[in-house]
């Protein structure tokens, strides 16, 4: 189905029905933010296994809207990070923006406002345990920062957003867990794929080498890191791909 027909055949449902259940009122509630089209909140609460299984129901999925709040997200992190830690430098920023939007920040921000029981899943999923699963939780709260966009635009989709992630920014020390955890997290999770590391050379005395190790991704080098040890450089490497991806978006 087309976009414009998924959103014809939405809007008709919507208009039949602008109730929402008590665990989407209650998600609302924790996002601070009343939406006008309910449907678009149905949206971005509706797995793809949803719809797979009850079209009728639901005629498009949350991953467009994922998409969208997923620039949203990082743009709004990224101000609150400069806002909140004038002094800290740009590694730092860099490091404590990556952990709250890994898959592991985001789920856990999704659980803290009570998104997973509001999800719609199909019966497959449920069984499997969906409203527990990182990937799904921080696809969907991408998604409801998306439809919030959608919905009421740029600034009620920035307070939403800053008022779900504020708390945990203090919350969370940068570089708590390693880059290459960090970077296997990421581009798992966003690029479909595993990084793998690549010894490109050593040079120097045993007692002062230094390695060089190039970080691959789906056949193609994404960064070279620099170390003391093997082990050094593949952090390093880490490091630097994290911060290439984070400046695509």
């Amino acid at each position: 189905m087309d976009s414009r027909r998924a959103s014809w055949y939405r809007s008709k449902m919507v208009d039949q029905d602008q109730t929402l259940d008590p665990a989407a009122l209650k998600l609302c509630e924790a996002l601070g933010y009343e939406f006008t089209d309910k449907g678009l909140l149905r949206d971005a609460l509706t797995h793809s296994s949803f719809k797979n299984e009850r079209p009728d129901l639901a005629p498009t999925d949350n991953e467009r809207l994922e998409f969208l709040g997923d620039a949203v997200v990082g743009l709004v992190v990224a101000a609150l990070l400069s806002e909140q830690f004038p002094d800290a430098n740009e590694g730092e920023l860099t490091q404590r923006r990556a952990d709250l939007v890994s898959e592991k920040g985001l789920s856990t921000i999704a659980d803290s406002v009570g998104l997973g029981p509001a999800m719609r899943l199909g019966k497959g999923e449920e069984k499997s345990g969906g409203r527990e699963k990182s990937r799904l939780l921080s696809s969907a709260l991408e998604a409801c920062i998306g439809a919030i966009y959608r919905d009421g635009g740029v600034d009620a989709a920035f307070e939403a957003t800053r008022r779900v992630f504020e708390p945990w920014l203090h919350a969370v020390t940068p570089g708590h867990r390693d880059f290459k955890s960090r970077a296997q997290e990421w581009a798992q999770a966003r690029l479909g794929g595993t990084p793998s590391y690549d010894l490109v050379r050593s040079d120097g005395p045993d007692h002062a080498r230094e390695f060089v190790v190039a970080l691959e991704l789906n056949g193609d080098r994404v960064a070279l890191g620099e170390g003391r040890s093997k082990i050094d450089a593949e952090q390093a490497a880490a490091k630097v791909a994290l911060e290439v991806w984070l400046a695509e978006g």
